[in-house]
């Protein structure tokens, strides 16, 4: 098998300005991201797929692979087929690791590829990790069936609590698995209906037929997308584990 993680990372965010050179200990957030996917050992390869050239110095800076793509991606996923075309290398698995998640944990990473490659119709496998916190419009929540395919999703809670109330929602965790031939049918693909209304990309997956499975796990796990969340990566890496066995590479 062999297994490349895509890292998208656009300079430009509306929430949080600059937020993949934004610091977070003494390391840029994409920077973070590409060491911890890089410690999980069933990559064969990382990249980092970014639309400024001020991510990609960073990238040469801290020796991070790296790919330049268009400004004119609609979201990371875009900008990822964008990349995988570009590497002209033939891959078994697509895995999108957000870069906006410097604290990704690395056995995330190695479970969602470990059912991917047992379950190798799937066409893409969409992780989740069920909480019990406040619920914010950052966060996209994931409604499954009982078959664990996923059948939308929203920034709104899954389901809405109109004649009973439910104690959690299935947050999606910014780790994407992805069949190659999958990815590219949803780069080719124009943006769908519900998927213009939510802002969030896997919807267009959804309503043009792809297989979406889910695939609970635990922990936690967190996006930095306002200056809240910068604020509490800030925090959190100071007791973080992984953070000393990569920090000074």
């Amino acid at each position: 098998m062999k297994i490349i993680g895509l890292i998208p990372s656009r300079l430009k965010s509306t929430r949080l300005k600059n937020k993949p050179i934004l610091k977070i200990g003494n390391l840029p957030m994409v920077i973070h991201t590409y060491r911890r996917a890089k410690l999980c050992k069933q990559l064969n390869d990382v990249v980092i797929c970014c639309d400024d050239i001020r991510i990609k110095k960073i990238c040469d800076r801290y020796n991070a692979k790296s790919i330049m793509t268009s400004k004119r991606h609609i979201n990371g996923t875009e900008r990822i087929a964008e990349a995988y075309l570009k590497l002209k290398k033939k891959y078994d698995y697509v895995i999108d690791i957000q870069g906006d998640e410097p604290l990704i944990n690395p056995s995330d990473i190695h479970k969602v590829i470990k059912f991917h490659t047992k379950n190798k119709k799937i066409d893409i496998v969409l992780p989740t990790i069920a909480s019990k916190k406040k619920s914010s419009k950052n966060i996209v929540k994931v409604m499954k069936d009982k078959h664990d395919n996923a059948i939308y999703l929203s920034r709104y809670n899954l389901p809405f609590q109109f004649k009973n109330r439910n104690n959690f929602y299935l947050k999606h965790l910014s780790i994407i698995s992805f069949k190659p031939k999958s990815l590219i049918k949803f780069y080719r693909h124009k943006q769908t209906f519900a998927e213009k209304i939510e802002g969030i990309e896997l919807l267009r997956a959804i309503e043009i037929g792809l297989n979406v499975k889910t695939l609970t796990l635990k922990g936690d796990s967190f996006s930095v997308d306002i200056k809240e969340h910068y604020l509490k990566a800030k925090k959190y890496i100071k007791n973080d584990k992984l953070y000393s066995i990569y920090k000074s590479k």
